[in-house]
C-alpha cells in the first residue's frame, strides 16, 4: 500500500474535496487515526505540551521530533505523515534546516516537514524543497513565537497585519511549500489567503472556507477538560469513559471481583506441586 504524497495533498485544492488532518503523537493515535482513514498524520511539536507536560512547545528536540515521528510511521500505511522542525532547527541557516529536514526524513521516516514563519523563512523553505523535501508552512499563530506575540490569541486582527499575513503566505508558496496551515486569523483572511493561493489552505480556528482542516487528537476525542479551545469540537468524551473504566477496574480489584477464573490460567492437576 503506497502513502498518500505531498502531491496529492497539493492536487486536493483542485478537487474541491473538503479534507482532515489530525495530530498524532505515538503507535497508538496513529493506528486509531488510520482505521478512521485521515489522511494526513500530523507529528506535530504540540507534543510537548500534550504529551511531554511543557509550558510550550519552545523546549521541543529533535530527538523527541525523530522519536516520535518514528512510532506514527511505523502506526500507519497509507498516511501521509507530516513531522515538525522544532523551535531553532530551521532558522539559523537554510543548510542547517535542510539537516534537520533530512533527518526527520531519513531517520524518522516523514514525509514531508512543516515550518513555522513566512518571508524569514522563505530561503530556507526553498532550500529544504529544492533539495526533494516537501515543506507545509504555517501561519498566523505560530507557537514556537509565542514569545514575541501576544499570547495564544487571534492573530492578524488588523489591515497592516492582515496585508502581511498575505504577503507571508505568497511568500511561503512561492519559496515551493505544497500546503500552508493557516492558525487562529480570521476567517474573512483565511478566505482571501485561499482565494489567492494555488496551495491548499489547512485551517485550525481559521474558518471553514480552508480546503482543509486539522484539530489535535486529545481535543476532538475530549482528553483534556481544564481548557477546550473555541476552535475545536469535542466528538466524544473520551476523558470521562477512561476515568470511568480505570475507577471500575481498581474498584473490582479491591473487591476481589477481578481477575476472575475466566481472566487466569489452569494447569493439570498432576502438575500441581504438592507441598
Amino acid at each position: 500500500m503506497s502513502r498518500i504524497t505531498a502531491i496529492n495533498i497539493r492536487n486536493y485544492k483542485n478537487s474541491g474535496n473538503k479534507f482532515a488532518m489530525v495530530t498524532a503523537y505515538d503507535y497508538t493515535s496513529a493506528r486509531l487515526a488510520e482505521a478512521a482513514n485521515l489522511p494526513i498524520l500530523l507529528v506535530g511539536d504540540s507534543l510537548g505540551m500534550v504529551v511531554m507536560g511543557y509550558e510550550s512547545t519552545i523546549p521541543v528536540t529533535m530527538d523527541d521530533m525523530v522519536r516520535h515521528t518514528q512510532m506514527v510511521v511505523r502506526g500507519s500505511k497509507k498516511a501521509h505523515i507530516v513531522s515538525d522542525l522544532p523551535f531553532m532547527t530551521y532558522q539559523e541557516s537554510p543548510s542547517i534546516a535542510l539537516h534537520n529536514a533530512g533527518r526527520l526524513i531519513q531517520e524518522a521516516g516523514a514525509q514531508s516537514v512543516k515550518m513555522e514563519g513566512g518571508e524569514n523563512i522563505a530561503e530556507a523553505i526553498s532550500n529544504i524543497a529544492s533539495n526533494g523535501i516537501p515543506v507545509m508552512g504555517h501561519l498566523g499563530l505560530t507557537p514556537q513565537y509565542v514569545n514575541a506575540l501576544t499570547g495564544y490569541q487571534l492573530q492578524a486582527k488588523t489591515q497592516a497585519t492582515a496585508s502581511a499575513l498575505i504577503n507571508d503566505a505568497l511568500a511561503v508558496e512561492a519559496a515551493g511549500a505544497y500546503a500552508v496551515v493557516l492558525e487562529l486569523i480570521p476567517k474573512d483572511l483565511a478566505n482571501i489567503i485561499t482565494s489567492k493561493l494555488s496551495i491548499p489552505t489547512i485551517g485550525i480556528g481559521a474558518g471553514p472556507e480552508c480546503d482543509g482542516q486539522v484539530q489535535v487528537f486529545h481535543d476532538i476525542l475530549g482528553l483534556y477538560s481544564d481548557f477546550v479551545p473555541k476552535h475545536t469540537k469535542q466528538y466524544c468524551d473520551l476523558r470521562s469513559v477512561a476515568i470511568a473504566a480505570l475507577e471500575e477496574y481498581s474498584s473490582e480489584v479491591s473487591d476481589g471481583i477481578f481477575p476472575s477464573s475466566n481472566n487466569s490460567f489452569s494447569m493439570p492437576p498432576s502438575e500441581i506441586p504438592v507441598d
